[in-house]
């Protein structure tokens, strides 16, 4: 009864990180939007040149160093060594804060010469205020990992909505207080990487609280020297922190070398200074697209690891193959549908969202990375659940080198155009190197042909119906209102008409089993939809 009692309280709280996850990820991708429109093209470029650092740091500290935290107090807690909790906390909560000073020092006093290396001095000033955010890592780190070891997802969960919550309200808040008084476009970026401490600093104070309170309640426990060897704990920490946070960092990593080459390349091929940076701001648009694409494929990975872990211990690793086909055709499923239908309506979701059609051929080339990230993001999942983490990583670091290489090449000849079809090609060599490395390892068919086949089939009549949408929309029945507020409606309506239509398709041909839909987060409605859709009329 106690364990059926710890796997239900369990799966709650994974489920609750789940949805804490989504309205991150929500948040994160929303409030790019206003605060576009707020700073311009030019502003856009300068707060997405230095976010990576940030965002690449934060995720390995904040999110990964917690989860390999976790797993090492959960370990010494299954072997009766809870005397020694403490002080692999201590041991943790050192080398954590270790790193952080590193990179603290090394971004702060760095800052001017990271500048200079993206061809831009002006930089420095965003790159010092968002350093800051590194020294609240430690605390959080540790108090994430500690409530996760004990099953207590709900404190985590809290303090990442609230984090995002703060993060985005300092931002949008402090910008327009910024650029109402006196459009400093880098002290507005400045803003935004304060709006980073101030949020990480609330999810300290918040998890404090709770940890504070909740130590009130039990007895303080003496931490013991011996027998909790260092060099393990270390070593450990730093293997399941990058394993954990490597899939997460790829999208991170895209774009860090994107600050480093695009704008810099742009220059070199003669455009004026100004120019530049309102082309990679442009670019940049694509971000926040991709990264809403691949929720849904982010979210199964968050929930298919512990499942195929789960499966795997018991000894018999062959149960965890169907989870494996499913979750790789639901993420073919999503991400082929959120590419197709965010490609055909581009050009108005474009200027709905940042107020121009500009770029639209590029950010059509862009946002096709929803599917190769969406599959990526869940072979990773699936081979992390399995163990196997050092090749796949070693695949996404080939694959980051290749965008490198690729927009040395591509960026001079064909401007930032270039760079969407270098993470394209980046992101498919990644894929295809981890699906040789899993067919290898598994040796299992994801899905059969017919699959496939249903999925083109629906991509196409999508693809058909919507484009006659538009044409019909654009020319006829949307032509009266003022060029956004068409694009507003337009954008609505048609991404409403394809996702229908593409449901119904996949429905109608049973793409997804019915069974196969009831073990998805929300798939009972499908289930439901799709058995009325298909009984005898």
């Amino acid at each position: 009864m106690g364990n059926e009692w710890n796997m239900k309280t369990y799966m709650k709280g994974a489920a609750m990180l789940t949805v804490a996850a989504i309205i991150v990820k929500l948040l994160s991708v929303v409030y790019r939007v206003p605060f576009q429109n707020l700073v311009g093209d030019e502003g856009f470029y300068i707060y997405q040149q230095v976010y990576p650092f940030i965002g690449i740091i934060t995720t390995w500290t904040s999110f990964g160093f917690a989860v390999a935290l976790s797993k090492i107090l959960s370990d010494y807690k299954a072997l009766g060594k809870n005397y020694a909790i403490p002080r692999v906390k201590q041991i943790a909560f050192y080398f954590i804060a270790l790193i952080s000073i590193l990179f603290f020092i090394l971004l702060f006093m760095g800052a001017e010469f990271l500048a200079e290396a993206m061809g831009d001095a002006n930089l420095a000033q965003l790159l010092k205020a968002g350093s800051f955010v590194i020294l609240l890592m430690p605390m959080l780190a540790v108090l994430k990992g500690d409530f996760q070891s004990d099953g207590r997802m709900q404190p985590v969960a809290y303090a990442q909505v609230v984090e995002q919550a703060v993060r985005v309200f300092v931002i949008l808040f402090g910008t327009w207080i910024i650029i109402s008084n006196s459009f400093d476009l880098y002290k507005a970026g400045s803003m935004a990487m304060y709006g980073a401490v101030a949020g990480e600093l609330a999810g300290v104070i918040l998890l404090s609280y709770i940890y504070w309170k909740s130590m009130k309640q039990t007895r303080k426990v003496k931490i013991t020297q011996d027998d909790v060897p260092i060099w393990p704990i270390v070593k450990n920490l730093t293997i399941i922190s990058i394993s954990a946070s490597i899939s997460a960092l790829l999208f991170l990593l895209f774009q860090l070398v994107d600050s480093f080459t695009v704008f810099q390349a742009l220059l070199d091929s003669g455009m004026d200074r100004q120019q530049a940076m309102e082309k990679k701001g442009v670019y940049d648009r694509g971000q926040p697209l991709v990264q809403l694409g691949i929720v849904i494929a982010s979210t199964l990975s968050l929930a298919i690891v512990p499942l195929v872990a789960h499966r795997m211990n018991k000894g018999s690793g062959r149960t965890a193959v169907p989870f494996m086909q499913l979750t790789y055709r639901v993420s073919f499923t999503f991400g082929v549908a959120a590419a197709m239908g965010l490609i055909v309506v581009l050009p108005y979701v474009n200027e709905m969202l940042f107020q121009t059609k500009e770029e639209s051929t590029t950010l059509m080339v862009f946002s096709f990375q929803i599917v190769w990230m969406s599959l990526i993001l869940t072979l990773m999942a699936m081979l992390q659940g399995s163990g196997m983490v050092k090749v796949p990583t070693f695949f996404l670091l080939l694959g980051v080198l290749c965008k490198w290489l690729l927009n040395s090449l591509l960026v001079p000849a064909y401007g930032v155009l270039g760079a969407a079809v270098s993470g394209n090609i980046s992101l498919a060599i990644i894929y295809m190197l981890m699906c040789y490395y899993f067919k290898k390892t598994w040796n299992i068919q994801f899905a059969p042909a017919v699959f496939y086949k249903g999925i083109i089939k629906a991509s196409i009549l999508m693809v058909v119906c919507v484009v006659a949408y538009v044409i019909l929309g654009d020319a006829v029945l949307f032509d009266h209102l003022s060029s956004r507020i068409q694009s507003i409606v337009i954008s609505l309506t048609a991404v409403t008409l394809g996702a229908a239509i593409f449901l119904v398709s996949i429905a109608k041909r049973r793409v997804i089993a019915e069974k196969e839909w009831f073990l998805l987060p929300f798939g009972r409605r499908m289930a439901t939809f799709q058995l009325w859709l298909n009984k005898e009329k």
